[in-house]
């Protein structure tokens, strides 16, 4: 779990998963809309290193090998004040591609 605070008063909790299946790398997102890659089998992923990038974001490196994207505050801010819209639509989208999730 990543807890982050922020000037305006809000604070957020977010899951290692959802910040790696809601990672910003072109790798999870693509080049252009529609190019979006399904991140599966995640839920028992960790951050193993934050590393600090300029003064606008974060890179978070996970146990699974991915550390590509850049977390900016602005993206963090978003992915918080838009967790509960972004888990229940990942959460569709895993089922209609006929995934579960399961917790080892």
């Amino acid at each position: 779990m990543l807890e982050i605070g922020f000037d305006d008063g809000q604070r957020f909790e977010l899951s290692c998963e959802y910040l790696r299946v809601f990672s910003p790398s072109a790798e999870v997102r693509g080049h252009g809309p529609g190019q979006e890659v399904l991140q599966v089998g995640k839920q028992d992923v960790s951050i193993t290193a934050i590393e600090a990038v300029g003064n606008y974001a974060v890179k978070l490196v996970f146990d699974d090998g991915h550390d590509s994207g850049l977390y900016s505050w602005d993206v963090l801010y978003r992915l918080g004040a838009e967790y509960e819209h972004n888990w229940q639509e990942y959460l569709q989208r895993l089922e209609l591609a006929g995934h579960q999730r399961h917790s080892g």
